[in-house]
């Protein structure tokens, strides 16, 4: 029922996903939960097909698990599965042997840990890498020590974080070529203009 709703849907789709507790107040008004009710659609059906759970796949040729340290987090933990020696201000490829199968329309962004960056000097250097939906090899981490000194990542070490994201792949984009781009009320105005 709900795939069927056309812009009705998008519409409330779009009014759920912003932030705030004032759209959800004005979703759950009885004016709007009305709406939904000559839809066919309740409001809780709505919110689950927004925020639907994502099934990803993976195999591991290492033993960590991975997972969420909590509910709220966008990332988990990507692990080293080599010990691996890194110069100074050096970067080195770490394998994780870790491979995904991403669903339709989805994409990894591998990105740097926090705590790794400011309590041990690296980081991811690409940051965020991205995993696209076709690839099913093994996710690689190009890791930078910022360091003066080599450092060891050890097997089992924490190297990065991946984030799950949606994103548009290039079958549903149409590149088209023009002579020249039409004015915006930004147009060129780029890095610093709106102030430090």
């Amino acid at each position: 029922m709900i795939e069927n709703l056309g812009k009705e849907f998008d519409d409330l789709k779009k009014l759920l996903s912003e932030d705030g507790e004032d759209n959800n107040m004005f979703m759950n008004s009885e004016m709007y939960s009305g709406i939904l009710e000559s839809l066919g659609v309740s409001y809780e059906e709505l919110q689950n097909q927004i925020y639907s759970k994502v099934d990803l796949e993976y195999t591991s040729e290492t033993e960590k698990e991975l997972s969420y340290s909590y509910s709220s987090d966008s990332g988990f933990d990507l692990y080293s599965s080599e010990e691996i020696e890194m110069g100074s201000f050096g970067r080195a490829l770490i394998p994780t042997g870790v491979r995904f199968n991403l669903p339709p329309n989805y994409e990894i962004q591998v990105r740097s840990k926090s705590g790794l960056a400011i309590n041990q000097g690296l980081m991811v250097l690409n940051s965020p890498g991205t995993v696209d939906e076709g690839y099913t090899g093994e996710i690689k981490v190009i890791l930078f020590n910022t360091n003066n000194h080599p450092v060891t990542i050890t097997k089992g070490m924490k190297v990065a974080q991946c984030v799950i994201a949606s994103c548009i792949s290039g079958k549903y984009v149409n590149l088209i070529k023009v002579n020249e781009i039409k004015p915006k009320d930004r147009n060129e105005n780029g890095f610093g203009s709106t102030g430090i």
